[in-house]
């Protein structure tokens, strides 16, 4: 009863009020568009403290991993490197490592020099993302110029921890030949004995000869098509799928380099290797995984297509609201070159970072807003009619290349 009592008398109060002019009307509206204008700078405010206080924890974060590099922990020096890297793979941070370029690459040195061989791997692919960062200007190359005798050093002593020597390859420019060619099939056709660490160094020097290729003058590489094309084809023997794959890439590379400066290239012993690379795209040798076999038979097509007819198989790649088209062997070896290092955060350097947009020519970096971005999206029953569309034409292109086996049975 008194629940009902209070009801009827906040009625009442309500009742003896009266209704509201237009004067009021307009006050009252001027109120709530002041009051909701002020909520949502309230919010905005919100937001840009909390992406501020962010910011603040990650470049914390960054200064913490900086000072640990320097720690007599072998294990903390590792953390802090692996940390230092994952951010520079993910994030944009030009400005905060610009400030402290000489104090990382001064950790980067120290690392390098005092560390084991998965520090010294670690402390190597971050000086590469460290010069991805830093772009092609002057403050790279001082990095590079800084680190690069000990990266020969490292790279060319042989007593040297095998897995540094494999994470310098790619940081240093020079004594590739010196490596790869120690995989070469002798002219007696006898094989050298490497153990499986040694073959991965010399593939990786190999295809880090093969990006200096993208880059050579046309006389430069004219001399190296004239003095590697007649024994690359000997890697095409190694043992190791990998070598293979990147000894068949790097002949493709060399036909479509040659071929850009000449388009009547000749090579002398085209047939023979034209038949070596249709038996390996078409290799059914029990003896290797069928994993290796996949994936060799998938590139090979590839790098056969490319000598016999000259063709490559263009691959799309889509990263926000943009589109790169990987057209040839030499962006193909320029974009796998920087997927090693940032890895899942391809796309977004690609989107961001000015000096990988430069190198594909992509321009500068597009700003699109929220709003843009949540209309491009299609909906989820759009999406599912399109990869099933997909997936049909998959199948049905398939299907050409696949055998058509008959039971004999029916006969």
């Amino acid at each position: 009863m008194p629940r009902s009592k209070k009801r009827s008398s906040r009625g009442g109060q309500h009742g003896a009020v009266q209704p509201f002019s237009d004067e009021d009307a307009s006050i009252e509206t001027l109120s709530r568009c002041s009051s909701f204008s002020d909520a949502m700078s309230v919010a905005e405010e919100g937001v840009e403290a909390g992406e501020e206080t962010a910011q603040e924890d990650l470049q914390y974060k960054l200064k913490v991993f900086i000072d640990s590099t320097v720690d007599k922990s072998a294990k903390t020096r590792q953390g802090a490197l692996d940390g230092l890297k994952a951010a520079m793979a993910t994030r944009i941070l030009y400005e905060f490592i610009s400030d402290r370029r000489m104090t990382i690459t001064d950790s980067i040195e120290r690392c390098l020099k005092k560390g084991k061989g998965p520090e010294q791997c670690a402390a190597a692919s971050l000086a590469c993302l460290l010069c991805i960062q830093l772009g092609s200007g002057v403050e790279s190359e001082e990095v590079f110029k800084t680190l690069k005798p000990i990266f020969k050093n490292i790279l060319l002593d042989g007593a040297a921890n095998i897995q540094a020597r494999q994470a310098d390859v790619y940081a240093t420019m020079e004594s590739f030949e010196s490596l790869f060619m120690r995989s070469y099939v002798k002219e007696d056709g006898s094989r050298p004995s490497l153990n499986p660490q040694t073959t991965l160094l010399h593939t990786n020097a190999l295809l880090s000869w093969a990006l200096l290729l993208t880059i050579c003058t046309g006389s430069q590489v004219k001399a190296v098509t004239h003095k590697h094309l007649p024994k690359l084809p000997r890697l095409l023997e190694n043992d190791d799928v990998n070598m293979r794959i990147a000894a068949g890439e790097t002949i493709a590379l060399l036909f479509e380099l040659a071929r850009d400066m000449d388009p009547e290239f000749e090579y002398d012993d085209w047939e023979p290797l034209c038949d070596k690379l249709n038996s390996l795209a078409t290799d059914c040798n029990k003896h290797r995984a069928k994993t290796d076999k996949r994936k060799q038979r998938s590139v090979f097509r590839d790098v056969l297509k490319a000598v016999e007819e000259r063709d490559f198989q263009t691959e799309t790649i889509r990263f926000s609201t943009e589109r790169m088209t990987i057209d040839s062997w030499v962006r193909k070896r320029t974009y796998d070159a920087f997927r090693e290092f940032v890895g899942s955060g391809m796309n977004y350097h690609l989107q961001a970072n000015e000096f990988i947009r430069d190198v594909f020519q992509l321009g500068p970096p597009m700003l699109v807003d929220a709003a843009t971005l949540k209309s491009m999206k299609i909906s989820r029953f759009e999406r599912h009619l399109y990869n099933a569309a997909a997936f049909k034409a998959r199948t049905k292109a398939r299907n050409k290349f696949r055998d058509k086996r008959v039971d004999v049975g029916e006969f």
